[in-house]
């Protein structure tokens, strides 16, 4: 993982923040930390989740995504499989299209 960051701004419920901030201060660490390992935790335990990476695969097949952001949500080698797998159904959407 890269050194590069971006600043993100959110409004969160004021429970939800002092929680983080409780949790900081019990293992020594700032409220930006507790609140990436939390994000960091949620992708992955949502990308392993089936309904969401068929959503996933969906939105890839719609163009709603592109492939760098495909791999950066399921992994390399899953995204490649996707790929190709898109690649076959426009070939036979076009074969199919033609026969009309």
């Amino acid at each position: 993982m890269g050194s590069d960051k971006t600043r993100v701004q959110f409004r969160a419920p004021d429970r939800l923040i002092d929680r983080a901030d409780a949790l900081a201060a019990v293992l020594g660490e700032d409220r930006t930390g507790i609140l990436v390992s939390a994000l960091r935790e949620y992708l992955q335990d949502a990308t392993h989740d089936d309904a969401l990476t068929q959503e996933i695969a969906d939105a890839y097949y719609d163009d709603v995504i592109t492939y760098e952001q495909l791999k950066a949500l399921i992994g390399a080698e899953e995204a490649s499989n996707l790929r190709v797998l898109k690649q076959q159904l426009d070939e036979e959407f076009v074969d199919g299209v033609a026969k009309l």
